[in-house]
This record gives structure tokens, sequence and C-alpha cells, in this order.
């Protein structure tokens, strides 16, 4: 039996860190670990480094000296990579201060990434990354991508169409098979008859202020379930419209209440209005719950996830008329709402697990590795 690979996995943060990408790492390396070593080397928010075991990884968060482009940078991280006598190195991107730390390790060996976003919002100081960044990409054997759309969509990515594999983000769908009935019970007759259900940080790419505008035209309970910089602006959105005993801003919530709150609701909504939304991990979720799911046209993955006229509607971004139409469409229509849902569930098994994501990455690592030692590597 040969040696077992072994994996540094390189994120931004790490749980308890709260955040999509934060539980697709967890998630990953978790899965991993069955048939790999894998190691974590993350930021931390406090000002020293430290290293733990979470669930039997260990899990090293660097000290932050500054951020570069609104990411953390951590010298401590240069050190942990050029030590590291990990087979390969998987970068978590973007994230500018995990590229100059690989960099200036000078570290050689195997390296893959996963592109999890463009640059949105920092274009100019984007583009004056660009060329560093560039130097990292082309070091790499295989750039993973969370769809075909965003390969397509992405300058950075269709640029290296050649180099690009597609392993959509996985969930445990099993996580929300069973529902907690006595919880959804109570949330029905907390917000029924009729809930429609938004999940996300409170930030400008997620479109929330339109949904509640939308709202205005719905007859339904809107449960926001979030947090986030635009938190008051959303409250004083509600109050503007009057909306106080329609719309609910949740605020935060655990494992099990979201999972109660997919099952409770009739229809899940993703109002995102850019392509900093590159995926829509929470459609998934929605979706194992066998909920139809209302997406926007955004030119990224996430109608990839949510399929427009099979598992849900999609509708322009920024658009409230848009939004309502489509919710009241939903909720009139039970067959309708019931079909899309069996097809959103359906849609799931088959696309977006934790174990099918798990099997693609480490397929994708064996054969890296095997080209390596085919090419004397």
């Amino acid at each position: 039996m040969g040696k077992r690979l072994s994996v540094l996995q390189v994120g931004k943060f790490y749980p308890p860190e709260v955040g999509g990408l934060e539980t697709h790492l967890e998630l990953l390396c978790a899965g991993l670990a069955r048939d790999v070593e894998v190691s974590v080397v993350v930021a931390n928010r406090g000002r020293r480094t430290v290293t733990e075991q979470m669930a039997g990884l260990p899990v090293t968060r660097a000290a932050p000296w500054a951020n570069l482009f609104g990411a953390p940078l951590c010298p401590g991280m240069i050190g942990q990579i050029r030590r590291s006598k990990a087979d390969i190195v998987h970068l978590h991107l973007p994230n500018p201060g995990a590229v100059m730390a690989y960099l200036l390790s000078g570290r050689q060996g195997l390296l893959v990434a996963t592109w999890h976003s463009d640059t949105i919002r920092q274009k100019r100081l984007g583009r004056l990354f660009a060329p560093i960044e560039g130097r990292l990409l082309d070091r790499c054997a295989a750039l993973i991508a969370s769809s075909p759309a965003y390969v397509e969509s992405s300058p950075v990515l269709s640029a290296r169409r050649g180099l690009c594999r597609v392993i959509p983000y996985g969930i445990a769908p099993e996580r929300f098979a069973e529902p907690n009935e006595p919880a959804v019970a109570e949330l029905r007759r907390r917000y029924g008859p009729r809930i429609v259900l938004a999940v996300g940080r409170m930030v400008y790419y997620k479109g929330f202020q339109h949904l509640i505008r939308a709202m205005t035209s719905v007859e339904a309970t809107l449960v926001l379930v979030g947090d986030g910089p635009l938190r008051t602006s959303l409250e004083k959105l509600v109050e503007e419209f009057d909306l106080e005993k329609r719309v609910v801003l949740a605020g935060r919530a655990s494992n099990e209440q979201l999972a109660a709150l997919y099952h409770a609701c009739d229809v899940f909504v993703l109002p995102s209005v850019a392509r900093s939304e590159a995926f829509g991990i929470v459609q998934t979720e929605a979706m194992a719950c066998g909920k139809p799911v209302i997406n926007t046209r955004v030119n990224s993955g996430v109608g990839f996830v949510s399929v427009d006229g099979e598992t849900g509607i999609s509708v322009p971004p920024a658009d409230p008329a848009a939004l309502a139409a489509a919710i009241n469409r939903l909720l009139e229509d039970d067959a309708l709402r019931r079909r899309m849902g069996e097809a959103a569930a359906s849609r799931v098994r088959e696309h977006f697990s934790a174990v099918r994501m798990v099997e693609r990455t480490l397929e994708l690592y064996r054969e890296v590795a095997t080209v390596q030692t085919a090419d004397g590597g």
C-alpha cells in the first residue's frame, strides 16, 4: 500500500469563524481526512499564532500583521508553507495575503487553487495585484471552479480554461433530511401560514433591500436570517415601508434552527445583485429540504445551482416587482411548488453532495500527483 497523500489547505479563516467559505473548507477537510493527511493554515483574529486540533485536524491560525486589499496579511504563514512537508498545497482564493505568503515562502512542488470568486468591488486594487496573483496561478497544476458558468464568466478562469476543473460545492444532505417536526410546527405557528425565507450576511451583493421592497406586494412573512453591516439600513427600510408585520430580521441561527426554517418555509429566495455571489451555497441547503428557489440572473454560477423553470424561478437582479411576481406565483400554485421542490432535492443529491465534492477533489489530487510522478517531478 503506497504512502498516503498529504495536503496543506491554506484559507482565509476557519470555523468557528462564520461564513460560507469557512463552512466549505471545514466540510472539505473533514471528508478528505479519510484518505489524505490534511493540515490547515489560516489567519487568526487574535494577535498571536496558535495551533489547535479541530475534529482531529491540525489547524494553525497565523497572527495577522496588516490587511492587504481587505485580506489579512500574516507573515507567520510564510514559514508555515515553507516548512510544510505536504505533497500538495491547496490555496483558497482570492486571498492576497495567502498569495504573498506562498510566493515569499519559496515553496516548490504541487500547487492547486480553488477560485471562489473574482475581485468585484476593489477593481482598481485588483488590477494592481493581478500580475502578482497571475504569477501564482501560472504555477498551479489545476484551478478548481464551482461551476462551468463561473469558468466562462470569470476573466481570470476563462484565460486559463485548460487548468480549470469544475467541482461544485457540496453539502451534507442528510443534515437536512429529517426535520425537527416540533420545531417546524412552532415556526409555522409563529410565522405562517405562508413563509418566505432568505439567508445570508447583510452585505451589498445579497440584494436584501430589493426583497424587502418586494414584500410590499406579497401576502406572506419574510424571515431574513443573518447579520452584517447593512442590518441597520434594512431595519430602517422595513419601518419605511411599514412592513414590521411581514418582515422579520431574525439574526443569526444555529445549524439546527436553520434546518427547521428551511423545512418550515414555502419558498426560498436568493436576491443577489452582483457576481460576488459566485454560487450561493444556501440555495443547496434549501433545495435539500425540498424547497423551490427564487434566484437572480447574476452573471455567475447562481443559476447553475438552481435552474430556472426546473428547481425554481430566476428573475433579473435588483427588481423588486419581478421578485414579488415569482414569490406570488409559487405561493399560489401548490403543485408547481411541490414539483420544483422535489426536483430541487433530487438535483442536490445528484450534483451537490459533500461526498461527491470530496471524491472529485481527491481524484484531482491523485491526477496531478500522477502527472508529476510521470514527468519525473
